[in-house]
């Protein structure tokens, strides 16, 4: 009974110390009392034209206009093309924050592209939320 005591013990030291603390606080987000509101500056964005091969980062800025902390508990990309990062942790009422996506057009088609973006939060005004990008990518053109 000893070893497994010990392995538990273990695992739980291990679980605890790779926390880095961008947490989502689970009982905040679940108690509607809690629910907040967030105002996106940016929720569409164009990064313009771009030669296959390159690849850019758009950036989507919101607002916490609320009265409680905002946080954002996940964030998608719709495809693999995309990796999103974000602003971790708890926004403090009238704070700001960022969700980024870096997208890598070798992984997509010539031609338009029609990205997404799905972040979900602790917020009354949905708790789902489309961020969308769009572009126009060039063929790589044969030396």
């Amino acid at each position: 009974m000893k070893p497994f005591v010990a392995l538990v013990a273990l695992i739980s030291v291990i679980c605890i110390s790779c926390n880095n603390g961008d947490t989502v606080n689970t009982t905040e987000m679940a108690d509607t009392a809690n629910y907040n509101t967030i105002q996106w500056m940016d929720s569409l964005a164009n990064f313009g034209t771009i030669p296959m091969g390159k690849q850019v980062q758009v950036v989507f800025r919101f607002q916490n206009t609320g009265t409680k902390p905002l946080y954002l508990a996940d964030v998608k990309a719709g495809c693999g093309c995309t990796v999103p990062d974000y602003t971790k942790g708890a926004i403090a009422p009238g704070g700001e924050g960022v969700v980024t996506g870096a997208f890598d057009s070798n992984k997509s088609h010539p031609g338009e592209v029609r990205k997404n973006i799905f972040v979900t939060t602790n917020t009354r005004n949905g708790k789902d939320h489309t961020l969308i990008f769009t572009g126009i990518i060039n063929e790589k053109v044969a030396n």
